[in-house]
């Protein structure tokens, strides 16, 4: 867990699952197993209530996580869905039994991505393979908000529509009280870039995502993915876009996968995962 701020009534902190072991079909080289990103959920909180942004993967980090919210005294009253991919979501089944009046909202086009992950496709034929007896058997589904708005406490906290980022349809949640941005996976902080779904002008949406997490002004931006300790300052809105600038410079002047994950490697020695980059250089380069 890291401990957030308190400005005026509202206040936050944020809980970063660890690394966990993937079943991987294909290592990269050096590799001798692959691990998934850390992910964090954040919670907004104020006297008596809280919301929740994300929910984590696995059935075992949707229980600590909902041990965690417990520990915070406070009653969640939502939880908020930044993006479809199932890593954000597939968790919150033990977080919802823990807090059953709890909504689970997302805005409609994250619904949609939503419901493409449990489809047989996604959830049987990717989520379960490589993360065999985890996942929640029938994962919860969110419902569409209505608006844009979540209120907590009487503060108005914002849901930003953001388009392309590491996936299509993607959000933000903006609480303007605390100068604060759920980010999502629009950026990441010391951990390498999912970026297999990058083509066809997706590092250029995402280039748009983050010129609009920018335009809020935010002094806090916590990353989807991120470094567990790892200060969530607005410097990692531009760290973002020098890594996709630096990915996309390696996309023209590579010829193969393996050449682009070099690339990257040496740019980035120390970033969390390299197992990600190894598979965004394959989703691009075949």
């Amino acid at each position: 867990m890291e401990l957030g701020a308190t400005v005026g009534s509202l206040a936050w902190s944020t809980y970063v699952a660890a690394s966990k072991p993937v079943v991987a079909e294909h290592l990269a080289p050096g590799e001798t197993r692959e691990m998934w990103s850390p992910t964090s959920s954040t919670l907004i909180y104020g006297d008596r209530d809280a919301v929740l942004v994300d929910a984590l993967l696995t059935m075992d980090e949707g229980r600590a996580l909902a041990d965690w919210v417990a520990a915070s005294g406070r009653n969640l009253t939502t939880i908020y869905i930044t993006h479809g991919h199932g890593d954000h979501f597939f968790g919150a089944s033990p977080v919802l039994e823990r807090f059953p009046v709890a909504r689970m909202v997302a805005t409609p086009s994250v619904v949609a991505r939503m419901r493409e992950q449990v489809r047989d496709r996604w959830l049987d034929g990717s989520w379960r393979k490589r993360f065999p007896g985890q996942i929640a058997e029938r994962p919860a589904i969110a419902e569409p908000l209505a608006g844009h708005t979540i209120d907590l406490e009487g503060e108005q906290l914002v849901a930003v529509e953001l388009g392309h980022s590491d996936t299509d349809d993607t959000t933000a949640l903006h609480v303007p009280s605390l100068g604060l941005v759920a980010a999502g996976d629009a950026v990441y902080n010391d951990v390498n870039l999912y970026l297999s779904e990058a083509g066809h002008g997706g590092i250029e949406g995402w280039f748009g995502a983050l010129d609009s997490i920018t335009s809020l002004q935010p002094s806090t931006v916590i990353a989807g993915h991120k470094r567990d300790g790892a200060e969530d300052s607005q410097d990692n809105i531009e760290k973002t876009c020098r890594y996709l600038q630096d990915f996309d410079s390696a996309v023209q002047r590579t010829n193969s996968a393996e050449d682009l994950y070099d690339a990257m490697i040496e740019c980035y020695p120390d970033r969390i995962n390299r197992a990600v980059v190894w598979n965004s250089a394959h989703g691009i380069k075949g």
